[in-house]
């Protein structure tokens, strides 16, 4: 089955075309158009987002398929984002995803983004599927999960208030970042060293255990706090700019080491020998370098920490053709009344008990 990804949830408009099926599935083509007109205003403006999506998206579906070297006519199925993202966003892609589809007469799935985020990986290497561990992180969600299967998720923990990626952009712009920010600490990290501001690792400590509330849990605005307070210290003295890289260094060692040790509990608790990262943060090496080493320390060399290509990590409609396929090979479609949804829960998700 030939299946089109359609993709706008947020501020990258993208196509993409996965043939196989839900056992094996070839990435074809994947086109990406970054909206990089809301790095000036310091983070996404919803309104030019959706804009922008007008104007992409026609042409952005025909560059993927001129890649794939298929005609429309070529295409088996038709699957796209319709939660969770910015509404009027998602309306652009949901909105020509049904047109085209009726057009085709081909059927159409809807597909849950963070869902999407759980596949790209498999597109990379084939033995990135279930059972798996999977940390999920974004600018707008940090979640811990248990997959059983494809569709058998089990929510083990998520962050009580910033999200991962939202914390890289705040952090970012104290001190003085571009947007997005996430590479450009990464980057200046590198430059930092790790004994000058040891942050405090939030939500984790030894007396944690399994069934506590806060065993899978993070939580990351201490640590911004943490990190305003040692920059206004830094300017008070005039030393920011001899601080920036040891900062930034603090910050990200911080918010790593507790991202990799309450990913390898899960993986502890439920026997897991894969981890799984998706979403944006998941580009950052350092990120994927200390999950394996706390991950092999934990369970042995023969666990494997799976981390996306940096093309996959972004958001992409090449996750959600390959999500798509799944659901359109268990018989799911969608009707001509398809919605886009600001929020959602993750299809097959279960969260009532986090004992393995």
């Amino acid at each position: 089955m030939r299946v089109l990804g359609i993709e706008s949830s947020c501020d990258e408009t993208s196509a993409a075309i996965v043939d196989g099926d839900a056992a094996s599935a070839t990435l074809r083509s994947l086109a990406i158009l970054s909206q990089d007109v809301h790095a000036i205003f310091g983070g996404v403006v919803p309104e030019i987002a959706s804009r922008a999506h007008l104007t992409a998206i026609g042409p952005v579906v025909s560059h993927a398929l001129r890649e794939a070297q298929l005609e429309l006519s070529d295409i088996d199925a038709i699957a796209v984002t319709n939660a969770p993202g910015l509404v009027g966003a998602l309306l652009v892609g949901v909105s020509y995803a049904k047109g085209l589809a009726a057009t085709l007469g081909v059927p159409l799935v809807g597909v849950h983004h963070m869902e999407g985020h759980l596949f790209a990986t498999s597109l990379d290497d084939a033995h990135a599927e279930p059972p798996f561990t999977a940390l999920l992180v974004s600018g707008g969600h940090t979640l811990l999960l248990d997959a059983a299967a494809w569709g058998e998720y089990r929510l083990l923990g998520a962050t009580r208030d910033d999200a991962a990626g939202e914390a890289f952009d705040k952090v970012a712009k104290l001190l003085g970042l571009p947007y997005p920010g996430g590479r450009h600490i990464e980057r200046l990290a590198t430059e930092g060293d790790p004994k000058r501001h040891r942050f405090s690792r939030p939500m984790l400590h030894g007396g944690q255990r399994l069934g506590d509330n806060d065993f899978f849990d993070v939580s990351f605005s201490g640590l911004k706090t943490a990190v305003l307070l040692a920059v206004r210290a830094a300017e008070a003295a005039g030393t920011l700019e001899a601080e920036r890289a040891h900062i930034a260094r603090g910050f990200q060692d911080a918010l790593i080491d507790t991202l990799a040790a309450k990913t390898v509990r899960a993986a502890q608790a439920f026997g897991r020998n894969k981890i799984v990262l998706g979403g944006g943060v998941a580009c950052n090496r350092a990120l994927v370098a200390e999950m394996q080493r706390q991950l092999t320390r934990a369970r042995g060399k023969t666990a494997t920490v799976f981390a996306p290509s940096l093309r996959l990590a972004t958001d992409n409609a090449a996750m959600i053709a390959r999500a798509g396929l799944f659901r359109l090979e268990r018989g799911e479609r969608a009707t001509a009344g398809l919605n886009a949804f600001a929020s959602q829960p993750l299809p097959g998700l279960v969260t009532a008990a986090t004992n393995p």
